[in-house]
């Protein structure tokens, strides 16, 4: 009798596979979630993505990451081979990055070949922005080091802080992103978001001297423009409002749809701007706020203050 059970059991567990496996492979079933590697090409790797960014962070902050015995008689050698590294990781990246962003429609006519002279390019066009991203990340870390008093160093701010991780990747994703690589821009963003918290879109622009300090939750959107010497608190969202729609009902893209933070600005935690609006140079926006209205310059905005404490034309909330 219990052999029976047990058949009757694998026949049910079958006829359950069986039943599942058809449900699953049914073209409206699978269509919106089916991806196909077009020309047999391999999909961006997570893995190797990780390695690019660890070796950027070695080259931009020499001594802190992948290999601290970087000495300045070794610098060189270190530098010109890192890059190296770097350079033919990102090239195979791009090159599947476009792969895996090429419509069914196109792949008849498109040639790997293309791809693959582009994504070189690109590749060298990127490594020309290196001495640019050293400066801006050297003057974020100043600026974190500067804006928060429990740091003890500079190294500690490069080190330790979630605002450092977070804007290399960002500057690294932003670069990319400007150069019009698919997908890899993203990928770079989301693995800094995985380990800060820090939601930072690599569309959006970003002036020198950024602190995010403590960061936890801080999320800004593709369109937003930061200016310099800004300073934002944990849990800020720069974000959008609702899309408008088009002629069909679907959501207008592409279209400028989050703020302007302006030279010197500050916003503490917990703050929402929402919109197209301009937050004026050396704006104070205070925790908790919620705006969807432009801030005149030098404008001062706390919660629940009544009017007689405004000023600078600030509005209250």
């Amino acid at each position: 009798m219990k052999c029976n059970y047990e058949n009757s059991d694998s026949e049910q567990l079958e006829k359950i596979i069986n039943d599942t496996v058809d449900q699953l492979c049914r073209r409206d079933s699978y269509r919106e979630v089916y991806h196909r590697a077009y020309h047999d090409f391999l999909m961006p790797s997570v893995e190797a993505l990780g390695e690019f960014v660890d070796l950027m962070k070695s080259i931009l902050f020499p001594g802190y990451f992948v290999n601290s015995d970087v000495k300045p008689e070794t610098m060189k050698y270190y530098i010109g081979s890192t890059i190296d590294r770097v350079y033919r990781l990102l090239a195979e990246q791009i090159r599947r990055g476009f792969c895996f962003s090429c419509e069914e429609t196109a792949a008849e006519d498109h040639v790997c070949e293309d791809c693959e002279k582009k994504s070189k390019k690109i590749a060298q066009q990127f490594i020309l922005t290196l001495p640019r991203l050293r400066r801006l990340l050297m003057l974020d870390a100043l600026a974190a080091f500067e804006g928060d008093p429990a740091a003890k160093g500079v190294g500690e701010t490069i080190f330790c802080y979630p605002s450092l991780a977070a804007l290399a990747n960002h500057r690294i994703a932003h670069e990319l992103y400007c150069l019009e690589v698919p997908l890899i821009p993203r990928i770079i963003s989301e693995m800094a978001h995985s380990d800060t918290g820090i939601d930072i879109h690599p569309g959006a622009k970003i002036g020198e001297s950024f602190f995010i300090d403590h960061g936890t939750g801080t999320v800004i959107g593709e369109t937003a423009v930061i200016g310099k010497n800004v300073r934002i608190y944990q849990g800020v969202t720069l974000g959008a409002k609702s899309f408008p729609l088009d002629e069909s009902g679907n959501p207008i893209k592409g279209i400028p749809r989050h703020p302007i933070v302006e030279d010197g600005v500050i916003i503490y935690s917990g703050a929402t701007i929402l919109g197209r609006v301009t937050i004026g140079k050396g704006s104070e926006i205070g925790g908790n706020v919620w705006l969807t209205h432009d801030i005149p310059p030098g404008g001062r905005v706390m919660q629940g203050k009544p009017e007689e404490d405004l000023f600078h034309g600030g509005l209250g909330i």
